[in-house]
């Protein structure tokens, strides 16, 4: 008594080990019965779709002969080379068909079909041959190189051949008929596992609502806690952002101060100190020009050199603030742009440009001439291109501008890399007057740039950024500084 007081109490203690285990080992043999009911249930199907398929093709290959007797007669009749070229298409039809078969009743049939059907191919082959003959005979001159050549040439009795195949086509649709009934019985016999098997995972399923729930409990714990560990570091990372979006703004306006800042002095004092020594040389060249031509040449070349000097700094400033764009607008510096980029490169220049010139805020302007300005050097650097389109459009409210070369086109690599300061200057500087900028690949090769803006910013700086901004705004209107170079 004792010892199945103990047993007892064993089994109460281990009741859901043992039902795990019991489930387990059953689920394990009913999915091996179901994977083995479902290879048997492929192999099944995969013989009655080729036993169908030697139906079809035995079909067809009684229907070719019945064309090729056509052929035949058909030339027979009328002595004509479009008839010889179609007895000869359907032989090599029947031969393809006939090696077709053949290689299906090899490994598939038995012996007999197997030796059945090598003797119909056979005579086939005589039939062929025979009527190749025969046409040769009534036309000596016509033209059967096309026709199959054949080792047995005789007269064939179709009726055998057609009844033959017929048989040989009844024998594959029992074939499929019985991989078919075999392939349902297989199925229902799964379908009842699947049943037994659902079965037991329902009554497991409930053995282990119990424990789930607790488990449920726990699990409910832990999320709220990482709920307010994630909202913690949200608002840590949000607090972040506004802080490097601050500094950003800071910075870009610093930037740009002291770029139109360098930019006046370049023009003010540099400028009047290398056109006040241009001067100076120039007297001394006049002075010294009849008596001292040695010295003559060397304030000669002293001129020139001052004249490269100048000619620097003025693209140096206009690099730093396109005078052409406060003087003239968008669309004539992007017209003198693409003009200067190719006479420089040898490019075919296409330009889409407006008429007359648009209106839009400062900002928008630059952003689109710099945008503009930055996918050229990408070109000449990079695209080894030949022509170049530029192309502006102004809708109600957006403003879109669009730049293609055909060269060797960017790469998603390209895209993907974080060193292309060119590209994420363009990004950053068109996501922050809110538009948007989309390069891809060309579709007929090179690289496409498109950007759209809106006709008026939305995008105001926040923090600290917009009060070094406004602070700084009160010496000199902030200028666009060009992008680095990728």
């Amino acid at each position: 008594m004792n010892t199945v007081a103990r047993l007892n109490d064993w089994m109460r203690e281990r009741s859901w080990a043992i039902a795990m285990t019991v489930a387990i080992v059953i689920t394990v043999g009913g999915l091996v019965i179901l994977e083995t009911g479902r290879q048997r249930i492929a192999g099944e199907y995969e013989t009655a779709l080729e036993a169908k398929g030697a139906t079809v093709q035995l079909g067809t290959l009684a229907a070719q002969l019945a064309q090729l007797t056509a052929d035949e007669s058909t030339f027979l009749l009328t002595k004509q080379q479009l008839g010889a070229s179609g007895f000869c298409a359907t032989a090599g039809k029947i031969r393809q068909t006939s090696q077709q078969l053949d290689a299906y009743f090899r490994h598939r049939a038995d012996s007999a079909e197997q030796a059945s059907f090598s003797q119909i191919a056979w005579l086939i082959e005589a039939r062929t041959g025979a009527g190749r003959d025969a046409l040769q005979h009534a036309a000596p001159d016509v033209d059967l190189a096309n026709c199959p050549v054949t080792t047995a040439a005789r007269p064939v009795d179709i009726a055998l051949v057609e009844s033959t195949l017929t048989l040989l086509r009844d024998n594959e649709e029992r074939r499929a008929q019985h991989a078919l009934d075999a392939s349902r019985t297989d199925q229902r016999i799964s379908t009842f596992v699947a049943g037994g098997l659902s079965a037991l995972n329902i009554v497991l399923f409930i053995l282990l609502f119990r424990n789930l729930g607790i488990q449920f409990e726990r699990q409910a714990r832990v999320q709220r806690q990482l709920v307010t560990q994630q909202e913690e570091l949200d608002q840590l990372v949000t607090e972040r952002t506004r802080q490097l979006e601050a500094l950003g703004w800071h910075l870009q306006a610093v930037s740009e101060n002291e770029k139109t800042q360098l930019a006046r002095e370049l023009h003010d004092e540099l400028g009047a100190i290398l056109t006040a020594s241009k001067m100076d040389v120039a007297w001394a060249n006049r002075k010294l020009k009849d008596n001292e031509p040695v010295i003559s040449e060397k304030l000669m070349r002293a001129l020139a050199n001052l004249d490269q000097g100048i000619a620097l700094k003025r693209r140096i400033i206009e690099d730093m603030r396109p005078t052409v764009l406060a003087n003239f607008g968008l669309v004539t510096a992007l017209r003198t742009l693409g003009d200067e980029a190719a006479q420089r490169n040898g490019w075919m220049l296409d330009q889409h440009l407006p008429d007359d010139d648009i209106k839009l805020d400062e900002q928008t302007e630059i952003a689109l001439f710099r945008v503009a300005q930055e996918a050229l050097t990408n070109a000449a650097k990079y695209a080894n291109a030949s022509r170049v389109s530029i192309g502006l459009t102004m809708h109600a409210d957006q403003v879109a501008l669009y730049i293609a070369d055909n060269g060797i086109g960017i790469t998603p690599a390209d895209l993907r890399r974080t060193h292309t300061h060119g590209l994420l200057g363009m990004r950053q500087r068109v996501a922050a007057r809110g538009g948007r900028f989309d390069i891809r690949r060309g579709v007929a090769g090179g690289t496409d740039i498109r950007v759209t803006m809106p006709t008026v910013s939305t995008i105001k700086p926040s923090g600290e950024a917009a009060s070094a901004s406004s602070a700084r705004s009160t010496d000199s209107p902030p200028v666009t500084a060009p992008e680095a170079r990728t």
